[in-house]
């Protein structure tokens, strides 16, 4: 059969690193082989390896409202750079989405913008019409805990009846799990005490809450600990976690720059957290990008906003990891791209026949320090300046190359993958 497009080059597919070529058509993946025959145009990737786009399932691109830190297009400008083919924006915006209308309107108001594609999420609010919404959204965010925005929700009986609407449409809610009940509101100087407010026993119990839902579609947000991993397990959710939590300790890295919403964990709870990780048992990776101005974050450490940017720069840290061998990339791939696509309904996530063809290359050999001046995102600071990373070489979204030699060469060709075109 003919092809638009073939990619030849090593590629993981169904599991394994293997020399393949993947034809493609109208924007999807239409067969791969170790030979094709055929296509119009055909690209060899001679150093590196092709891998899934990858889906970042929890990004704050804060447009409309906050567009001095981030708008649509610088965030997914980051992701691109970073090799996330796809990212899902959380609703805590301004003006919150929390009902069709609301929705809608962020839809046209971010409709021509972005560099990837995405979908965005509505919040969870007392007597949401999910039925109306569901057909436009990956999901609904439930926050149990305050943080950036106004659509906290700490009723039990109010989260009970939202979420049984919300299960009846077959849409996943992804929550943040934090007891607001147990978040303490004292002064705080440094992360240490950012900690000390919100305690690990205040996810425990949001979790602990959630118990009468197992077996529903609901996803725990930046798990910051082993403990809740093992709980949502139970349960049957599924599970994300952030690098941030994965690498940073409070007592190390104590500055407003690391605060954020979980906070940071004592390092022992930290190495617990990541020894689950490290054996499989969390879900998905999820950047929680979350930027806020450089003058911002340099108030003093009480008034400073929580978040961390991160979109651009969790999939290359996780490609050095591969590089050093401290994870293995079908981890990577199943958390960083199959599990988000699937949990959220995306036609993405594999090198396999039908699946879009969002492709991204990464050649382990050209790895870097990362170098905040070079990132993409309006925050313009980031906790990973100075980490090694591996930054893609090649990124490509339904079929068109948009970054090519690690130098974009595309458009802005992002959809809404929920309803939205």
């Amino acid at each position: 059969m003919g092809f638009d497009l073939v990619i030849c080059g090593k590629a993981f597919v169904r599991g394994e690193v293997s020399n393949s070529e993947i034809g493609i058509s109208d924007g999807k993946i239409s067969e791969v082989r170790r030979s094709l025959a055929g296509g119009d145009k055909r690209i060899e990737v001679p150093g590196g390896v092709i891998l899934p786009g990858f889906v970042d399932p929890h990004v704050h691109l804060r447009d409309p409202g906050l567009t001095e830190k981030e708008d649509f297009s610088t965030g997914t400008n980051a992701a691109l750079h970073g090799g996330v083919t796809c990212v899902l924006d959380m609703p805590n915006t301004i003006p919150p989405v929390t009902d069709l209308r609301s929705l809608l309107e962020k839809k046209d108001h971010v409709r021509g913008k972005a560099y990837v594609d995405y979908g965005l999420f509505a919040a969870v609010t007392p007597g949401c019409n999910a039925g109306s919404m569901a057909p436009f959204v990956p999901g609904f965010k439930l926050f149990m805990g305050s943080t950036t925005g106004k659509i906290l929700l700490n009723d039990d009986a109010e989260i009970s009846s939202a979420l049984r609407n919300i299960f009846g449409t077959g849409r996943t809610v992804s929550v943040h799990a934090e007891d607001d009940g147990m978040i303490r509101r004292e002064p705080e100087k440094n992360c240490m005490d950012h900690l000390r407010n919100r305690p690990v026993d205040a996810e425990i119990n949001a979790l602990r809450r959630l118990s009468c839902f197992r077996g529903n579609r609901i996803n725990i947000c930046h798990n910051t600990n082993a403990a809740s991993v093992a709980m949502a397990n139970e349960f049957g959710f599924t599970t994300e976690v952030t690098l941030h939590h994965l690498l940073f300790e409070p007592n190390r890295y104590s500055s407003s720059e690391y605060k954020v919403n979980p906070p940071l964990r004592s390092p022992g709870v930290r190495d617990q957290l990541y020894k689950a990780f490290a054996a499989g048992k969390i879900s998905m990776f999820g950047s929680d990008h979350a930027p806020h101005t450089h003058s911002e974050k340099s108030r003093d450490f009480d008034s400073a906003p929580s978040g961390i940017p991160g979109v651009e720069t969790t999939i290359p840290i996780l490609i050095n990891m591969v590089r050093t061998g401290a994870v293995p990339l079908s981890r990577v791939i199943s958390m960083g791209s199959a599990v988000p696509a699937s949990t959220f309904g995306l036609n993405k996530g594999r090198i396999e026949e039908g699946y879009d063809a969002d492709l991204s290359v990464f050649d382990l050999r050209n790895f870097t320090e990362i170098d905040v001046r070079k990132l993409h995102s309006r925050a313009g600071h980031s906790p990973y300046d100075g980490l090694e990373a591996v930054f893609p070489e090649m990124v490509m979204i339904r079929g068109g190359i948009q970054m090519d030699g690690g130098e974009f060469c595309g458009d802005r060709v992002g959809e809404d993958m929920y309803g939205g075109n």
